[in-house]
């Protein structure tokens, strides 16, 4: 299949997407489901999400959690003040402009993050090593390539980005 929408049949692109919505609906909805099963009683996916951002970046403002959520301050706002109540995370002032406040993870925040990862992989390790290695591989390229496009803001296909 040649890259770009111009060289993909208008039919077979519908039926590629109508695939993707049922299958992502279908994941995302189960996957959300066992989550909030293994989820300790304080915590909401949204919460444990802000947590895991924040383990990978270290420290962000909520400015920035805001846009990576695709959520507004008020709805990040709330989050960070329940996950702060937790003691889960801390805000600190940035050293040169104390305008601007960080968030990081506490201990008790890491240790969190900890255990529910190590439960996610749990379950999803019960799902991937159903797939031969070539195959998960292919897929989780194909989906970060979707993933990277996306927070590229890359609608259509990219001439000068051609596979070899």
């Amino acid at each position: 299949m040649e890259k770009g929408n111009d060289s993909m049949e208008r039919s077979l692109l519908k039926q590629i997407i109508d695939r993707y919505e049922a299958a992502d609906f279908i994941i995302h909805r189960r996957l959300n489901a066992m989550i909030r099963e293994m989820m300790p009683d304080q915590l909401t996916i949204d919460q444990f999400s802000t947590l895991r951002y924040l383990r990978l970046k270290e420290k962000c403002t909520s400015s920035e959690l805001a846009d990576i959520f695709c959520v507004g301050k008020s709805s990040i706002t709330a989050i960070i003040t329940r996950l702060f109540d937790k003691s889960l995370i801390q805000r600190f002032p940035d050293d040169r402009d104390r305008r601007v406040t960080y968030l990081s993870l506490t201990g008790e925040g890491v240790r969190m993050c900890e255990m529910m990862e190590e439960k996610i992989q749990e379950l999803l390790a019960k799902y991937i090593t159903q797939f031969d290695e070539p195959e998960a591989l292919r897929f989780i390229e194909t989906y970060e390539k979707l993933a990277a496009r996306m927070m590229n803001g890359e609608e259509q296909g990219n001439e000068s980005n051609t596979e070899a």
